[in-house]
């Protein structure tokens, strides 16, 4: 998060609520679309090392969001929530609680009323304020007692901030909207030695900054701080094997919720030049396969989908304006 947006969060024993002022350098749209669509939501919403994974969303007055987060041992913890009331690009409230895989409630713990309010304040930047009501002081009490402090602003920060540093490492490496295919490639920790290893076949340079590391993400207001173990792995590099072929490269570090097995490890990534483009080749590329994000304006910057083809072949479709 820039160190230049707010983000406040205090604590009203008097009222039995949490309020959290937290601003985005994205425009509205991007921002609501980031709170209310499963696939952005199942990226951010639980803390870190968890992942929130949707059952399923019916985003409506009366409808309900039933999702877990899952630990990475495996263990989940099921939550549902009933939207009460939505304005569209302008707020929504809706009554959380902890279940089972079912949606029935487990009543031992509290219930989390949300009002999640919307602002665009200026160009580009949106202000979320977000209050949290709870039926007691009690309560109230036990939820902070859990860790929501904590747990929250991980989830405000932890997996956007990631995702930000490399759409934003990617825009400024492709220097045109020149369509492109690229393989991304994820190890868990080799990223640096194998990438040295294809240099050294291909005798190619690194693109842009070089490999480029999890230890210089900036430390701002509203961000976990970059454990010490991941520092050193690599958040990103690019380098060209032959004419206009790249191979990108991330390292995913179990202490930010990724789980690498062989499968998941290697994706084609094209970068069309129109987003027309973009949706032609998803749609037609995903049919029969399995989408595992579909084509959405992120709030990083970036109009991304995610899915395995009926081949099983993974493939990303990124387009950056």
């Amino acid at each position: 998060m820039n160190p230049n947006l707010q983000f406040d969060f205090i604590v009203n024993k008097e009222n039995n609520t949490v309020n959290v002022k937290r601003e985005f350098a994205a425009d509205l749209q991007l921002v609501w679309d980031a709170w209310t669509k499963p696939e952005l939501l199942d990226q951010w919403w639980a803390p870190k090392p968890y992942q929130t994974k949707t059952v399923s969303m019916d985003f409506r007055e009366g409808g309900m969001w039933l999702y877990y987060m899952i630990s990475p041992e495996g263990e989940k913890h099921y939550c549902l929530n009933h939207y009460k009331s939505i304005k569209p690009l302008k707020s929504y409230s809706g009554l959380d609680a902890f279940c089972d895989e079912k949606g029935t409630i487990n009543t031992e713990f509290p219930r989390t009323q949300w009002t999640n309010t919307f602002v665009e304040t200026s160009n580009d930047i949106t202000t979320v304020n977000i209050v949290a009501q709870y039926e007691s002081l009690e309560d109230l009490e036990k939820i902070i007692a859990l860790g929501f402090k904590e747990g929250f602003t991980m989830a405000l920060g932890n997996l956007d901030q990631y995702l930000e540093a490399q759409f934003k490492l990617r825009k400024q490496n492709k220097k045109s909207n020149k369509a492109r295919v690229t393989n991304y490639l994820n190890f868990d920790g080799k990223t640096e030695e194998a990438f040295l290893f294809y240099k050294s076949v291909f005798k190619t340079e690194f693109i842009g900054k070089g490999i480029q590391r999890f230890g210089e993400i900036p430390a701002t207001e509203g961000h976990p701080p970059i454990p010490d173990e991941i520092k050193k792995m690599v958040l990103h590099v690019e380098l060209p094997i032959t004419d206009n072929y790249i191979l990108m490269g991330t390292d995913a570090p179990k202490e930010m919720g990724f789980t690498l097995i062989k499968g998941n490890n290697m994706h084609i990534c094209i970068e069309p030049e129109t987003r027309a483009e973009a949706d032609r080749l998803f749609n037609a590329l995903s049919e029969g396969g399995n989408v595992t994000m579909p084509m959405a304006d992120m709030f990083f910057g970036a109009y991304f989908g995610e899915f395995s083809d009926k081949y099983g072949i993974n493939w990303m479709i990124n387009f950056v304006n």
